[in-house]
């Protein structure tokens, strides 16, 4: 989402696109890709290639996420750490692309307006700012891919925050921060269990990482962490991933909200083995 799409105060057209966006407390569960792979999907070209993650994965070259956080020289977004992204094509740019921008599901204020994702345009124009080579009939796709990505962030958010509080009313995303090539503690952690058991554990790290403040009623704000992992494609080539989602571990409630939520988890663990060891000793 940009300066509306990711998190910003206010919408605006030359906003700077972002995601504010594991994606979940756990990472058993990857999130599919929303594209249909069945038929090509609707963009300026017929392509039937099915769509492809905006992330590179080449192993020659480490993979980032496509909007560039700290432009040098460029005036940044204090909501989201961006530089405005131009609505206007792109030098050598031989197709045009839309410049609407999609409402997100995701609260910016109390007022409630939502954040806005970046145009297709935008988006496009982020990716020639880091040098990369994308065909513009890809974008469009990208661009609902970026997007859901975001959606899903935030509903893990939500799971932690009704966990905390129930009858709480719905928290706003106040900012958030881009921090590509920044492990998080988590991260390291699970690269290291996948160096030392490769056959059980990823050893790919997290292809972005992404900070966002959560502001809840009656003004606290509280920091995720959210780590985005490529999983296994379908058989069919269509892209899988995977959100890490978890409140930082920045206060006192929040230590506790992860210990509870791995209890929880380590108790349901138990209960379904102890269940199914039962069920295999009554046959």
């Amino acid at each position: 989402m940009g300066q509306a799409a990711s998190q910003s105060v206010a919408p605006s057209s030359a906003g700077p696109a972002q995601c504010p966006i594991d994606h979940s407390a756990q990472m058993s569960t990857p999130a599919k890709c929303p594209i249909s792979h069945d038929k090509p999907a609707a963009s300026s070209s017929s392509s039937s290639r099915p769509a492809q993650c905006p992330i590179s994965h080449e192993k020659s070259k480490p993979a980032q996420c496509p909007i560039q956080h700290d432009a040098a020289g460029a005036e940044l977004n204090p909501l989201n750490q961006m530089p405005a992204l131009s609505q206007q094509p792109a030098e050598q740019q031989l197709a045009a692309l839309p410049t609407d921008r999609e409402t997100s599901s995701i609260p910016r204020d109390e007022g409630g307006s939502k954040w806005e994702y970046p145009s297709p345009q935008q988006f496009y124009n982020a990716l020639v700012r880091k040098g990369w080579e994308t065909p513009e009939e890809h974008v469009e796709t990208m661009v609902q891919i970026h997007n859901w990505l975001n959606e899903q962030a935030w509903e893990e958010i939500l799971r932690w925050e009704r966990k905390e509080n129930p009858h709480a009313v719905e928290p706003q995303l106040a900012r958030f921060k881009g921090r590509p090539g920044e492990l998080s503690p988590k991260a390291r952690f699970w690269l290291f269990a996948g160096w030392l058991l490769p056959s059980r554990f990823n050893t790919e790290p997290p292809f972005d990482r992404h900070d966002w403040i959560v502001r809840r009623q009656g003004g606290q704000e509280v920091r995720y962490v959210i780590d985005y992992y490529s999983a296994p494609p379908e058989p069919d080539g269509s892209p899988v991933f995977s959100l890490d989602v978890r409140p930082a571990l920045d206060s006192v409630g929040s230590i506790k909200q992860r210990i509870q939520a791995a209890t929880e988890d380590a108790w349901a663990t138990f209960r379904e083995e102890n269940a199914r060891n039962s069920s295999q000793s009554t046959h």
